[in-house]
C-alpha cells in the first residue's frame, strides 16, 4: 500500500507519539477490506507504540478506529484515507498518540468547554481538496473533548448509505443523525456554528480595536500580498475575510505559478496564512463586509461595517474580495443545489460514479470538468451556450476522443428538473431551431465563470457595468484613500500571480497615500 519513500516519512512522524494506539478494523471479505488490512499492518510494523487489532465491532465495512489504549479518545474512518485525506489519517494518528494541537490555546479550551453529547459524520471523497479540512477539524475536536465522536466516511465506498441519506456533495456532515453543514468549513467555522455566542463575543472585540493604517478586505492572494507588502512598512495593518485563502481554496491543481511547478489550492491558502502570520498583522476571519464608507476627505478615516454589527475603522483601506462560481439563475437552480446541482467536479464527481451528468459551459473550466467526469460517471453532456466550445484546441481534441461525452452547442439551460429530493434532468433551449428540450440527468456541474464579490460597495465606489472595481494603474478605486486588487477589480485576466502583483501595488499605493496625506484631527475638525 505504502512506497517506500512513504513508509520512511510516516515513521519519522509516528515518532512523536507519546501514547500507545491501537488501530482496530471492522473488516469483511471484500477487496477494500483486503487493502485496509494491508494498509493497518504496515502502519503498525512503523512503531511500537502502534498495533493493530481485528473485532469486527463497528457495521460499517471496511473501517477502523484509531484508539489511545486504555481511553475512550478516538477517532473513525469508513473507508481507506488515502489520497487527499491521507493527511487526515497522519494526524488523526499523532493527536490519538499525544502528539500536541498547534491550534491555539484559546480556541483549545472552547473545543473542550462544548457541552452535550455530539456524533458527528462526514462524508468525504478521496478527490475532494475541500474535505481534509472538515475531516482534520472534527477529528481534533473529538480528540480534545470526550462528548464528541467522529467518523469520516469515504461516500464513493458506502453509496448505499450515501443515496439512502441523500448526500450529493461533499463534504456533508451530519450531527446526531441529522444534516449539519456542507462544504469546505474551517475549525473556526465548526466551533462558530455550535458556540452560539461566539459571533457576539466576536463583534465585541473587533468594536474595541483602534483604526487601523491599512485594513485589507478578502483573504485571498491579492488580500495576503497586500496585507504583507503593509506589514513591511510597519504601519497598523489588519485583514478581515470571510474565508482566509478565498477561492484558491476551491481550485485543485494549480500549475502557472511562477517558481512552483505544482501545488494545490489549500496549500497555497495554508502557506498565504502563515506568510502574512509572520508578520504583525491583525488577522479578522469569518468576518463578512456589508457597507464602505470612504473617508469624507484626504487623511480622514474610512469605515467598514461587517454583518456582525461591528465596524473597523482604517486610513486607507485595500478592497480584494474576490468572486464565486457564477450560477445559471434558473428555476430549479437553487433548490437544487448540493442536491445534484454542483459547482465543484473534483469534489462531487466521486458521487456520481456510473450515473449521467451534464456539465454547463464549454469554457477551459467545463471542458476540463467533462474530461475528468468522463473517467468516473456513466455519461457527460456538455451543454454550451455559443455556437462553439471556447476552450483551448488540446482540450477539445480530448475531449472528442472520448465516447461518453454529448456536446451540445447554441443551447441555453433554462431549467433543473428534480423529484424534491434530488436532480432528475434539465430542459434547454435550442437557439437556432428554438425548440425546448429535456435530458434525464443524476447531475449537473455548472462552470460558466465567476461573478465579483461587489455588491454591498454598491454606491460607495465606481463599479463597471460587470460589477467590478473600477480602478486605475495604481489600484485606487474612485473613493479617497480606498483602494482594490484581485479577480473583483477590472484588471483583466484572473490569474493567481496577477492578483497577487496586483494586491503589493494596491498596498505600495496605500502606505504612499498615508505619507503623503497627514491624519485628519478628528476632534479639531468637529
Amino acid at each position: 500500500m505504502l512506497d517506500a519513500n512513504l513508509k520512511t516519512q510516516l515513521q519519522g512522524y509516528l515518532e512523536r507519539l507519546t501514547q500507545p494506539v491501537e488501530l482496530v478494523a471492522s473488516l469483511d471479505d471484500s477487496a477494500k477490506s483486503r487493502e485496509l488490512q494491508e494498509l493497518l499492518e504496515e502502519i503498525a510494523t512503523l512503531s511500537d507504540k502502534v498495533t493493530c487489532v481485528r473485532r469486527d465491532d463497528d457495521a460499517r465495512r471496511p473501517s477502523f478506529a484509531i484508539v489511545r489504549a486504555g481511553t475512550d479518545i478516538s477517532v473513525r474512518f469508513a473507508g481507506l484515507p488515502m489520497g487527499h485525506e491521507f493527511t487526515s489519517l497522519v494526524l488523526a494518528l499523532l493527536q490519538v498518540g499525544g502528539h500536541p494541537s498547534k491550534e491555539t490555546q484559546e480556541t483549545i479550551a472552547r473545543i473542550q468547554g462544548l457541552e452535550g453529547e455530539r456524533t458527528f459524520e462526514t462524508y468525504f471523497s478521496l478527490s475532494c481538496q475541500n474535505c481534509p479540512d472538515v475531516v482534520q477539524a472534527l477529528n481534533l475536536m473529538s480528540v480534545l473533548n470526550p462528548k464528541i465522536r467522529h467518523t469520516a466516511i469515504d461516500g464513493a465506498l458506502f453509496q448505499d448509505e450515501v443515496e439512502k441519506r441523500g448526500v450529493m456533495a461533499v463534504p456533508s456532515v451530519f450531527l446526531n443523525g441529522e444534516p449539519f453543514a456542507q462544504g469546505r468549513m474551517s475549525l473556526e467555522q465548526i466551533l462558530a456554528k455550535l458556540d452560539t455566542g461566539a459571533s457576539e463575543r466576536a463583534a465585541e472585540e473587533i468594536a474595541a480595536k483602534a483604526a487601523f493604517d491599512v485594513l485589507v478586505i478578502g483573504g485571498g492572494p491579492a488580500g495576503a500580498a497586500a496585507a504583507i507588502y503593509a506589514a513591511r512598512k510597519g504601519i497598523r495593518t489588519g485583514v478581515a475575510s470571510e474565508r482566509f485563502g478565498g477561492q484558491v481554496l476551491d481550485t485543485m491543481g494549480i500549475e502557472n505559478f511562477i517558481s512552483v511547478s505544482h501545488t494545490e489550492g489549500p496549500k497555497m491558502a495554508a502557506a498565504l496564512e502563515s506568510h502574512v502570520k509572520d508578520y504583525e498583522v491583525d488577522v479578522m476571519d469569518l468576518q463578512t463586509a456589508t457597507k464602505l464608507i470612504p473617508a469624507s476627505q484626504p487623511g480622514g478615516l474610512a469605515e467598514v461595517q461587517l454583518k456582525n454589527g461591528a465596524s473597523l475603522k482604517a486610513r486607507t483601506v485595500v478592497l480584494s474580495p474576490g468572486a464565486r462560481w457564477r450560477q445559471m439563475n434558473v428555476p430549479g437552480e437553487a433548490e437544487y443545489r448540493n442536491k445534484g446541482v454542483a459547482y465543484c467536479p473534483h469534489c462531487d464527481g466521486p458521487l456520481f460514479k456510473g450515473k449521467r451528468v451534464a456539465v454547463i459551459g464549454g469554457g477551459n473550466s467545463g471542458v476540463e470538468a467533462a474530461i475528468d467526469l468522463a473517467g468516473i460517471v456513466a455519461h457527460v453532456t456538455l451543454i454550451e451556450f455559443d455556437s462553439q466550445l471556447r476552450a483551448d484546441a488540446v482540450l477539445q481534441a480530448k475531449l472528442a476522443s472520448l465516447s461518453n461525452v454529448t456536446t451540445l452547442v447554441s443551447a441555453q439551460t433554462t431549467e433543473v428538473h428534480g423529484d424534491g429530493a434530488k436532480v432528475t434532468g434539465l430542459s434547454y433551449k435550442d437557439r437556432q431551431s428554438g425548440e425546448t428540450k429535456q435530458v434525464e440527468l443524476d447531475g449537473i456541474f455548472v462552470q460558466i465563470g465567476l461573478v465579483p464579490n461587489t455588491e454591498w460597495l454598491k454606491g460607495a465606489i465606481a463599479l463597471s457595468p460587470r460589477g467590478e472595481i473600477e480602478v486605475d494603474a495604481r489600484g485606487a478605486t474612485s473613493a479617497t484613500g480606498v483602494f482594490a486588487a484581485g479577480d473583483a477589480t477590472t484588471v483583466p485576466y484572473k490569474q493567481i500571480v496577477i492578483a497577487m502583483g496586483e494586491g503589493a501595488k494596491a498596498a505600495l499605493s496605500a502606505f504612499d497615500y498615508l505619507i503623503r496625506n497627514e491624519p485628519v484631527n478628528l476632534a479639531k475638525a468637529a
